[in-house]
């Protein structure tokens, strides 16, 4: 403890010098003309001598500014960037005193336009209407750094502990390289790939469907986009990363990745084999793949003790994208896959009744092989200035080998006998999936006057052929065995075509119109043979006619649409309303018995948004949505489902459409000149005809389930949010406060009893990062979740659970050429079954040194260095509680080398940079 103390005493101290070496300079950006205000106006410092940024901050709704930086006694100029408006700037011999600058006046540019923006150089924030743009170049990064440890140092930015990024409170969702895709539309390869060295602005913007961007639709996303601008004098050359490492225990990895860019032109091959868990291609600068190393992103759940086995997993890739010609881009990715996962399992189930519970005791060993080949491609052509097609088809293929051996036994809640099974089980299956995109838009003279063309398709095609041996007894009712030796072969086909057309007008210049129609049309066809074993064949060939089954399905709609929106300068309402008229039809074959089941749906559905914005970082939006689904094929059609022997399965033809109302509040904040913001939600979904699934348990245990509508049962959620960042010289810190909650009332029959179930679930969490310099990274963090359920009509009345989780990630740069990092967590699980261990402490820890300017990284890494790595969780439903402990990964020690390749040609000099 007295450590504890003079470690805060030792920071209080620092950041007490800092402060009196600090003066507070401030003012008043408007208007020459108007002498209004102006509002997140850029306001800046930067050295005479080579235009080194020094501090700076944005403007609030009264254009005031405040910055809290150190006393300069060199010449500095004093800068003021806002769009549309000509730059201020204004020289100082020095800033040693507080100083008040009074009003700063900014001229308008003459016919400035919106998306211009006047030449000098860059500020470190401008605000483009919807984009919000950061020059990389202000934010001092370490010189080997990814673009993650970039978005960090941006104000509003927030990069939580298991790799979620959020922007102004909101989730980025798409990451961007020169506006175009980078592997994967989430832009996990690019932030832990990417050095920081090469990027030129970070733009921020509302995330838009393919539609809405072409259309130039408002947004209707909750989520951001980010998009990474690669510095032009680093779009020649190739840079990458080598990586191989081999430790105890026989684990390893290894990895690549090299970028090839030529100007419009960017190729990127990435390769990587391990057997520690890390399933992608996202790597951590201090650990590498080590799964759970800083994180529990990319494999890495065991931190949260949520990881299912031992995965060794092999990756290939290539990503090509180009402008061919001015009107035309091309973009394309291919990935090979395989994975192969080992566990052992072993759980321990209560489930309700309303006269007694039953507990289940099972364990099971399972090997699951992946193999995968998937190709991406996007075209984009530009077929006039106001015309534009974009063309995205997929092509995903794979083959899966998997085998299990599993038991169980069940005991009602006085300890009788109800049954015990076992099962081998071995099964292959290929599934080819193509799915495919086109969008066409077409904008007219007039303003936002506009006609889309939407056209996807997606084919799926699944075989499986799978052999199982098991033996089920039951104790009671003299229920005979169910003994089987089956080989099932299953051949599944699912087609989906949809066509969008819709036609946009404006009517005002605030208000515009749109109306069209969507087409869509989906057949499922099931083709499941099950033959028994025959004795004297030595072969499957007995039709084991209960379990074999013929089912298909086909929906066809026209859904007529109408909408507006209505854009004011404060806020934007969007309305939309279709009616969808819907002919599904139902067929099967089972037991030599046909079942038809056709008919036709009139069904309404309509949403609204509305977003109020307060001022450039403040808005509010309110969502509601209602909305109609019908029942599947398999939870109508009365086809009994006898695959598994404890569980018969009947669907119900007499099921309604489910019908749902959702409503969501959510409010967001950040101030750039304090830089902190907070942001608040609220969530609640209404169901009426909910489909519920609903058993009846014999004596022995075994459940016979149908299928039935359920209305009155719903969903509430709230959350929120709030971060600051503080920097005095060298000393930043950042921290932030969260909070999740929700409560749920379900209901549903046991036993044809009816049951109801409310689940409340709270999780607060506190996060904390200091950094100093390039020195050192202290990040502490913890969260607690509790979840209690209370039932009624049940034999148990309550169920609760709470969860500690606690971790302290370390990083020292120091000696320069040494980097040490540490992972330190501890988890603790209250409630969870005496079978297993409440508790359990993950350190992992890294020790590098480079090696020629640190191109050459030597690592020695320990994963779990307390040997006390765990993965048990509790699961608590409405009719049930789970306790499960799955395979982990243990301790091991590994060696690795790291070496990093980069080689950039200078547009501007012809020269050559090395990196």
């Amino acid at each position: 403890m007295t450590k504890l103390y003079s470690y805060f005493l030792f920071f209080f101290v620092c950041f007490a010098a800092s402060a009196q070496n600090s003066i507070i300079v401030k003012g008043t950006v408007v208007d020459i003309n108007t002498q209004l205000p102006l509002e997140m106006a850029t306001v800046y410092f930067t050295t005479v001598k080579d235009s080194t940024i020094i501090e700076y901050a944005t403007t609030d709704k009264n254009g005031f500014f405040s910055i809290n930086m150190k006393k300069i006694d060199k010449p500095v100029f004093l800068k003021v960037n806002y769009m549309g408006y000509q730059p201020f700037f204004e020289e100082e011999k020095g800033l040693t005193e507080n100083k008040d600058f009074g009003k700063l006046y900014l001229l308008e540019s003459v016919n400035a336009l919106d998306n211009v923006v006047i030449k000098t150089e860059a500020a470190p924030i401008t605000i483009k209407k919807d984009t919000l743009e950061f020059n990389a170049a202000s934010y001092k990064v370490r010189p080997d750094s990814n673009v993650e440890a970039l978005l960090k140092q941006l104000p509003g930015f927030d990069v939580d502990n298991d790799g979620k990024i959020t922007v102004n409170g909101r989730e980025v969702n798409q990451f961007l390289v020169n506006g175009k895709t980078f592997f994967d539309k989430d832009g996990a390869i690019a932030l832990k790939n990417l050095p920081a060295e090469i990027i030129k602005k970070v733009q921020v913007s509302d995330y838009k469907t393919k539609k809405e961007e072409l259309s130039k639709q408002e947004s209707t996303s909750d989520f951001s986009s980010v998009n990474i601008t690669i510095d032009e004098k680093k779009n020649k050359g190739f840079f990458g990363k080598i990586l191989g490492g081999y430790g105890s225990d026989d684990r390893y990895e290894s990895s690549l990745i090299m970028n090839f860019f030529k100007n419009k032109q960017k190729i990127s091959v990435l390769a990587s084999s391990n057997n520690i868990n890390s399933t992608g291609f996202s790597m951590d600068d201090v650990f590498d793949n080590m799964g759970g190393g800083r994180n529990s992103k990319g494999g890495g759940a065991q931190n949260s003790g949520s990881g299912r086995g031992i995965t060794q997993s092999h990756l290939a890739g290539i990503n090509y994208s180009d402008d061919w010609t001015k009107d035309l881009e091309f973009m394309s990715s291919y990935n090979f896959s395989n994975s192969i996962n080992k566990n052992n399992s072993k759980s321990e189930q209560t489930s309700f009744l309303p006269t007694g519970n039953i507990r289940t005791l099972a364990d099971a060993t399972t090997r699951n092989e992946n193999t995968g080949n998937n190709a991406n491609f996007q075209l984009e052509y530009k077929i006039n200035p106001t015309t534009r097609l974009v063309i995205a088809p997929k092509l995903n293929q794979s083959r899966s080998n998997n085998r299990a051996s599993s038991s169980s036994f069940s005991e009602d809640e006085n300890g009788n006998e109800l049954n015990e099974s076992t099962s081998d089980s071995y099964t292959e299956g290929s599934t080819t999936n193509f799915t495919n995109s086109i969008n066409f838009n077409k904008a007219f003279d007039k303003k936002a006057r506009n006609l889309s063309f939407v056209f996807n398709n997606s084919n799926s095609k699944n075989d499986s052929d799978g052999f199982n041996v098991s033996e089920t007894i039951f104790y009671q009712d003299n229920k005979p065995n169910d003994e089987r030796n089956q080989n099932s072969k299953n051949n599944t086909s699912n087609d989906a075509y949809s066509f969008d057309v819709e036609y946009t007008e404006p009517v005002t210049d605030s208000l515009r119109i749109r109306f069209g129609s969507d087409f869509d049309w989906a057949s499922t066809v099931n083709d499941l043979k099950t033959f028994d074993f025959d004795a004297g064949t030595q072969s499957y060939t007995s039709l084991n006619e209960s379990l074999t089954n013929y089912t298909t399905s086909r929906e066809s709609s026209v859904s007529p649409k109408m909408g507006l929106t209505w854009q004011k300068s404060k806020f934007t309402l969007n309305m939309n309303s279709r009616t969808s008229i819907v002919g599904y039809d139902n067929h099967s074959l089972y037991l030599n018995q046909q079942t038809d089941l056709n008919r036709k749906y009139v069904l309404p559905f309509g949403n609204v948004q509305l977003r109020y914005k307060f001022s450039r970082s403040k808005n509010l939006t309110f969502k509601y949505d209602y909305s109609n689904a019908l029942p599947s094929a398999t939870q109508l059609m009365p086809v009994v489902n006898l695959t598994n022997p404890l569980n018969s399965i009947t669907g119900n033809p007499d099921l309604n459409p489910i019908e749902k109302n959702s409503a969501t509040i959510d409010f967001k904040n950040f101030d750039f000149r304090t830089r902190a913001g907070y942001s608040v939600y609220a969530r609640a979904d209404y169901y009426n005809n909910d489909v519920v699934s609903t058993s009846i348990y014999d004596d022995s245990g075994k459940r016979t389930t149908t299928y039935v509508n359920i209305s009155g049962t719903y969903m509430t959620s709230v959350g929120a949010n709030w971060n600051q960042s503080i920097k005095i010289d060298a000393h930043v810190l950042r921290y932030g406060l969260g909070l999740a909650g929700s409560y749920s009332f379900d209901k549903g029959f046991t036993n044809a009893v009816l049951y109801n179930a409310k689940s409340a679930i709270v999780t607060p969490k506190a996060y904390l990062t200091y950094e100093y310099g390039d020195v050192l990274t202290i990040s502490p963090s913890y969260s607690l979740s509790y979840n209690e359920t209370k039932y009624e009509n049940y034999s148990r009345d309550a169920s609760s659970n709470v969860i500690h989780r606690v971790n302290l990630q370390t990083t020292t740069y120091w000696p320069s050429n040494l980097i040490f990092g540490n992972d330190f967590g501890y988890t603790y699980n209250s409630s969870i079954s005496s079978d297993f261990k409440k508790d359990f402490y993950l350190w992992n820890t890294s020790l590098s040194y480079g090696f020629f300017d640190k191109k050459l990284y030597a690592k020695v890494k320990v994963y779990d260095v307390l040997n006390q790595n765990q993965s048990a969780t509790r699961t608590i439903s409405s009719t049930s509680i789970r306790d499960e402990e799955n395979t982990v990964l243990k301790r091991y020690v590994m060696f690795s080398l790291a070496y990093k390749i980069g080689n950039f040609v200078s547009n501007e000099k012809g020269r050559k940079k090395r990196g």
